[in-house]
């Protein structure tokens, strides 16, 4: 069974040109995955993972690139 909600999401994170690593944290949060080692954390990581673990992208229009 898939879960489209998960595709879904990624997809319109990067239709929305979110950085590369709030998508990462996203992805590792609603997984349930560990976090990173403290060295490779950076805020946009640690914003995505809280979101990954609520299952929502509220802070995802912060982290938007211009590209």
């Amino acid at each position: 069974m898939t879960d489209n909600f998960y595709y879904e999401t990624i997809d319109k994170l990067e239709k929305m040109n979110v950085e590369r690593e709030y998508i990462q944290g996203w992805i590792g949060g609603y997984l349930g995955n560990p976090e990173r080692e403290e060295q490779r954390i950076t805020e946009a990581y640690t914003a995505g993972y809280a979101d990954g673990q609520k299952k929502e992208i509220t802070k995802a229009d912060a982290w938007k690139t211009s590209g």
